[in-house]
């Protein structure tokens, strides 16, 4: 077990070294980095820290698509994984400070320096945007017993290490979401059995299958289930119900304070001139607040939320402190 975690730190090391090489071999102009009034003065890139082909990588590519739209430069996407997201990451913290090269960032900026998997946090950022954020939400089969969080709970407190969730790998956004969830209900975080798994997708199929007893994931992952009435979604983790589903409570109806979001964001280097930073945010906002970005994001099953660089910054401040109180009480903490 030690020598697999030294090995997986090692290779996280050298794949964040590396992606810093990458960038520390790219020209760079001896001073100026530029002003809002010529930006953008050339073609500009989005780093995606995720694989092609999934939520953040599609993000990433309409956004880039949108950006060249608004701005007249091309903006392409470039995916630098590995090192659970902290090589990308990485890649756009020592990106040059001009705006050129921005960062899809993602909800394990929030986590990845209080789990010891990178000592990135926001403050190696300026962020611009957040453009999206999906609570998490309790899952059941719609046979099971359960009909209410207070059913689920109750369960939990008379049977405590019984029943099983999956939704993520170990340490992942809704392995966490459910954690401080348990923490905030009174609950022994190991008074529910984790079983990891590599996604809401084959979790869903775990639940369905009998396999676990719930599932811990946004309500979109698991929407095709739920309207097929196969499965009953108890409660969700947002601080207020989602309008696309206003019936169904949110932990802090049922008395229990807990919201939970994973969330994605426009992030730029630190030292980037805040001209800049407020002109792409700006952009960003346009982009946010069109029926083609709508339409988009409802086609995905991602949840819209727009917050400008300012209140982006605060949110991931909030978002930090948060998530170290619960990794901490995890034991997830290195």
């Amino acid at each position: 077990m030690m020598i697999g975690k030294l090995n997986t730190n090692v290779l996280i090391t050298l794949s964040i070294a590396a992606a810093s090489l990458l960038v520390a071999c790219q020209p760079k102009s001896a001073s100026v980095v530029g002003s809002a009034a010529d930006y953008p003065s050339k073609s500009g890139s989005i780093i995606c820290p995720w694989a092609p082909g999934g939520g953040t990588d599609r993000l990433a590519r309409f956004m880039a698509d949108q950006l060249q739209k608004e701005l007249g430069k091309p903006f392409v996407v470039v995916n630098q994984t590995g090192g659970s997201g902290a090589v990308g990451h990485s890649a756009g913290a020592l990106a040059k400070p001009d705006g050129h090269t921005l960062t899809m960032a993602t909800f394990e900026l929030s986590t990845m320096h209080w789990m010891g998997i990178s000592h990135l946090t926001w403050k190696d950022y300026e962020p611009v945007a957040e453009l999206n954020a999906d609570a998490a939400a309790i899952i059941v089969r719609s046979d099971s017993p359960w009909k209410s969080l207070k059913d689920l709970i109750g369960y939990i407190e008379a049977n405590p290490g019984k029943l099983t969730m999956s939704g993520t790998a170990t340490g992942g956004a809704w392995d966490l979401a459910r954690a401080g969830f348990q923490l905030e209900a009174g609950l022994a975080v190991d008074a529910v059995r984790w079983i990891p798994s590599k996604g809401s997708a084959p979790s869903i199929v775990e639940l369905l299958g009998g396999h676990v007893d719930a599932v811990c994931c946004s309500v979109p992952e698991a929407i095709s289930q739920i309207e097929a009435g196969q499965l009953r979604a108890l409660v969700v983790m947002a601080p207020e119900r989602l309008s696309a589903y206003p019936n169904l409570p949110t932990a802090i109806d049922e008395g229990v304070n807990w919201s939970a979001v994973g969330w994605r964001g426009i992030v730029a280097p630190k030292g980037t001139p805040p001209d800049i930073v407020k002109k792409i945010s700006d952009v960003c906002i346009k982009i946010v607040e069109s029926e083609a970005y709508g339409e988009f994001m409802r086609k995905n099953g991602f949840n819209v939320e727009l917050k400008s660089n300012e209140a982006f910054a605060t949110f991931l401040e909030e978002q930090d402190a948060q998530w170290k109180t619960v990794i901490e009480a995890t034991g997830y903490a290195r």
